[in-house]
């Protein structure tokens, strides 16, 4: 299975609406989700899409708890190469 990436990630939120995700760099990937325009409601359906596409399961709670792009990342990776 691939690495999820940032790319991938700023693709599915481009997906899910929000705000204008194409600055979405490495720079933000310590940026609070809440302050790039997503809510918990957005993240949950950000988190639906991944585990369709990555054949993954994320707990709710820790869907709401990744509070940054980074989080995100480094957590979709460790379920997909446990895999």
């Amino acid at each position: 299975m691939s690495t999820f990436t940032l790319d991938d990630l700023a693709k599915l939120m481009r997906e899910c609406g929000g705000e204008d995700q194409e600055g979405l760099c490495g720079d933000t990937l310590d940026v609070p989700f809440a302050d790039l325009g997503y809510d918990s409601l957005a993240l949950l359906e950000i988190t639906t899409r991944i585990e369709n596409r990555y054949s993954v399961s994320i707990p709710e709670d820790m869907a709401t708890g990744m509070k940054t792009p980074r989080e995100a990342i480094d957590y979709v990776n460790t379920l997909v190469h446990a895999a």
